[in-house]
């Protein structure tokens, strides 16, 4: 009896940690192939802010969010 408790309390752990890791992977695959923010919302938001983006600018903006991705 408590053998089997025990079993079924690992096989929930198990399945938390494989649950975690396997959310995790298809999460940032999801992020990378559909990033939060692309070149078109920098540009506006640095419009917005008075200033008119260069794509250099832009570019550097985007290398910075990759990295923290």
């Amino acid at each position: 009896m408590v053998q089997d408790i025990l079993l079924v309390l690992l096989g929930i752990v198990v399945g938390f940690i494989i649950g975690f890791f396997v959310a995790r992977y298809v999460m940032k695959k999801y992020l990378k192939k559909n990033p939060p923010i692309n070149e078109d919302m920098i540009k506006t938001l640095m419009m917005q802010m008075g200033r008119k983006p260069s794509q250099k600018q832009v570019n550097q903006m985007m290398k910075s969010m990759e990295k923290y991705m």
